[in-house]
């Protein structure tokens, strides 16, 4: 990756809402989810995101591995992280949960606000 390449991850400040490592996690989930990280494209590697975005490696490595839990990018010793082949795949299917969670939660918050289904679902009709 390009140094240049390296800025779509900025900007990455403590001043900025969440953790520096969920920033970055999220920061590469966008480029991904986007498409401007590519299937099989290699990461920066932990030394060289973490002198670019001026935060420690234990952060970049915190990111990287949680990255890598979710199926998202992959690490091959002696080659470095790359972009899971199913990355892309893997951030819709995550965004999808979060989704219909919120969305059974608006169910039941309108439920509990004494709606009927058929309000609900005008409702659902009218964010459409």
């Amino acid at each position: 990756m390009t140094p240049r390449g390296l800025l779509r991850f900025g900007p990455i400040s403590p001043a900025a809402a969440g953790p520096l490592y969920e920033q970055i996690v999220n920061a590469v989930k966008r480029e991904i989810a986007a498409g401007r990280l590519s299937p099989g494209e290699a990461l920066p590697s932990v030394r060289a995101l973490a002198t670019e975005l001026l935060v420690s490696l234990i952060t970049i490595k915190r990111a990287y591995e949680e990255l890598e839990r979710a199926g998202i990018i992959y690490s091959r010793q002696g080659l470095g992280t790359f972009v899971a082949d199913n990355g892309a795949e893997e951030i819709r299917r995550a965004r999808r949960e979060q989704a219909r969670r919120a969305m059974a939660q608006a169910v039941r918050d309108g439920r509990a606000a004494g709606l009927s289904d058929k309000d609900l679902i005008d409702w659902l009709w009218k964010e459409l």
